[in-house]
């Protein structure tokens, strides 16, 4: 299943290049579409009659507003409701095909499951604001399906017999709409509380694109009322929104009692995935207090929140040391490649450094690094597990370190490998977007060009090393680059 969602990304890459392809940047957009719908449902509501007589005469009112802003901002507010379900949706399938629900990543997923019925059920009492035939529609077979619940004292389907709807009903129907968003936000905000660095806005570009799409939505395809309620007829005929309103034909289908069950197993299931998951725990980074200076680099860098700063068990005041949340550490080894004290130059015997994976430690890399190079390796690759595998081009002549992250790699290990008699490094990690910790690219790359700490020093000759970024079976990337890189160097010789 991965490769199958690499390919498909790989294919709006090229469409929309990675820092634009919306398929990597699906939690961003959803949380800008958040944002649409909080902006556009302020309005709305300065502007709704919260009657149940006048609501539907104001939301009517609003396509006779000069230059058709009222039907813009009724489009917008609707059919951003419904990129908002449909990105959730995506977004919940893309981290379930990737496998990322396990261990450190447990709470993002059990957080961010529930948003998704939060989302439809904002969604369908927006429906009832309106108060035209979907509205009453939707609300009456709501109470019906709710009224199968067997702890409800009395029928919520009885408010509805009365041939009208009374303004304390109406006010309900506003205080759900309102309410539940409420929840929805801070849903959404308890979703990204572990993770490092999280993205709540997606790419200038794609912003810009979503908005314009669903505003020119809103004009080309302007959003129209269906007839004012009329509770003593039943309506023949609806133009459904099957998207945000799939619950009601559903129920229709089946019944009350065979949907609340095939929801509650749909969740059921959907919650017990990350504990279902047989795969072993990462490796947890371990931190050496007597070489740890509390400089908050790998506190900065992780991309799980998983590092704090503490007070020094030395108890000298101002003194901090890093401390790694084992629940939350994705065993990556970022923050080992962010570390000071991680640089191979350094004379100690043996190598520690203030936090580092168990295996492999910076000490092991350096280690296997010489005894590569003195065995006659000219050409040294450093690859990422989670991306285009290096394996195939290890020979007599290349040697291969494998590494947990591309960002595991502190950047003066290409220093140290060119001095050490090495003709050339290849640096190879996942596309933008697609890093299994997230932030492995990103890190790395902003280490390499010298903009991020530690960073490669400028004198390396830029000639010598490569970095090239490729996902899982894109090994030919690697090498091809490779290939370049070895053609190269024999036409300066």
């Amino acid at each position: 299943m991965r490769r199958s969602v690499f390919t498909l990304e790989h294919g709006f890459d090229a469409a929309f290049g990675a820092a634009g392809n919306p398929l990597k940047q699906l939690g961003a957009l959803a949380f800008l579409l958040l944002w649409l719908l909080a902006a556009s449902g302020v309005i709305l509501y300065i502007l709704l009659d919260t009657s149940a007589q006048g609501a539907y005469r104001s939301i009517e009112s609003l396509a006779h507003l000069p230059f058709a802003t009222g039907t813009l901002l009724r489009g917008l507010h609707r059919y951003a409701a419904d990129a908002f379900v449909l990105v959730l949706l995506l977004h919940l399938l893309r981290e379930a095909m990737l496998g990322r629900y396990r261990h450190y990543r447990r709470y993002a997923w059990l957080t961010g499951v529930p948003l998704l019925p939060l989302a439809w059920a904002c969604a369908i009492g927006g429906f009832w604001l309106n108060w035209d035939r979907l509205g009453q529609y939707s609300a009456i077979a709501t109470a019906e399906w709710l009224d199968a619940l067997p702890f409800l004292a009395s029928p919520l389907a009885r408010n509805f017999l009365g041939g009208a709807v009374s303004d304390r009903l109406f006010s309900l129907f506003v205080f759900v709409h309102l309410g539940l968003p409420l929840l929805l936000v801070f849903g959404s905000w308890a979703h990204i509380q572990r993770t490092g660095h999280a993205a709540v806005f997606p790419r200038r570009a794609l912003a810009a694109g979503t908005v314009l799409l669903l505003g020119g939505l809103s004009l080309v395809l302007p959003v129209h009322s269906q007839g004012a309620a009329e509770l003593a007829t039943v309506p023949q005929r609806l133009a459904f929104d099957w998207l945000l309103l799939f619950l009601h034909p559903l129920v229709a289908a089946t019944s009350a009692e065979a949907t609340w069950v095939l929801l509650a197993v749909v969740l059921g299931a959907l919650f017990a995935l990350p504990f279902l998951s047989r795969q072993p725990r990462p490796a947890v980074a371990v931190v050496d207090p007597d070489h740890c200076s509390g400089c908050g680099r790998c506190v900065d860098d992780c991309p799980f929140g998983a590092i704090t700063l503490a007070p020094h068990p030395d108890g000298k005041a101002g003194k901090q040391v890093a401390v790694v949340r084992a629940a939350a550490c994705a065993g990556c080894g970022i923050c080992a490649g962010a570390c000071p004290s991680s640089t191979p130059f350094r004379k100690a015997q043996p190598l520690l450094t203030g936090i580092d994976l168990p295996a492999p430690t910076v000490a092991q890399l350096r280690e296997r690094l010489r005894r590569g190079l003195e065995q006659g390796a000219s050409q040294v690759v450093f690859g990422c597990a989670c991306g285009a595998s290096a394996q195939g081009l290890a020979g007599p002549e290349v040697l291969v370190i494998e590494l947990a992250c591309t960002a595991q790699l502190p950047p003066a290990f290409v220093d140290y490998a060119l001095r050490e008699g090495a003709a050339g490094v290849l640096v190879a990690g996942c596309r933008e977007g697609g890093c299994e910790y997230r932030l492995g690219p990103q890190w790395m790359q902003a280490r390499l060009a010298g903009t991020r700490e530690p960073h490669l020093r400028g004198e390396v000759p830029r000639g010598r090393w490569t970095a090239v970024w490729a996902d899982a079976g894109e090994e030919q990337v690697l090498a091809e680059a490779l290939g370049r890189r070895r053609a190269e160097e024999e036409s300066i010789a």
